[in-house]
């Protein structure tokens, strides 16, 4: 039996090992970020721009897209890649959308109840948006308001059956 280990066989490294200089580009950079803080929302620097800058609530796949492009970013760079002037210029796109002619029908907040203005909204203001919107429903005591105030379903599904919480009554047997 041959012991393998006894043979004086040198190993050749493969002359395209990740220990050459042309493979340097698949390691990080020096200044690579893996949590970015961008708009009160940590951001996770090993994902793509366009796909990192979704976990800020009110951003969405396609606003996304149109802001990476209106702000000149590449969208096969990671978030952890982008400089502080990137990153200050797409903060400065998201929160002025119009002033980048960003069109109204892209936005989340078209002609606004309080003011009539088209914007995008993101994060807390979204959320403190959205309970205030629910708050003026139920203080006009509207359709919607009501049926939230109650706790009720409130885009017209079926009730008789599905959506019910508590105790379970039993069902009695006949002896």
């Amino acid at each position: 039996m041959v012991n393998c280990y006894d043979s004086e066989v040198e190993v050749q490294p493969h002359p395209q090992s990740l220990q050459d200089e042309e493979a340097v580009d698949l390691m990080l950079p020096e200044k690579f970020q893996h949590i970015l803080r961008v708009m009160n929302t940590n951001i996770d620097g090993q994902l793509k721009i366009m796909y990192a800058i979704t976990s800020i609530k009110g951003v969405g796949r396609r606003y996304a897209n149109v802001v990476c492009k209106k702000a000149d970013i590449d969208l096969n760079k990671r978030a952890g890649e982008l400089t502080e002037d990137e990153v200050e210029k797409l903060v400065t796109v998201m929160s002025n959308p119009r002033q980048y002619k960003i069109p109204d029908w892209f936005l989340n907040r078209q002609k606004d109840v309080d003011d009539g203005k088209h914007s995008q909204l993101m994060s807390g203001a979204l959320e403190t948006k959205l309970r205030e919107d629910l708050e003026r429903l139920k203080r006009i005591r509207s359709h919607r308001g009501i049926r939230h105030y109650w706790g009720l379903r409130v885009r017209g599904q079926h009730t008789r059956t599905t959506g019910r919480r508590g105790r379970t009554v039993g069902v009695s047997r006949k002896k």
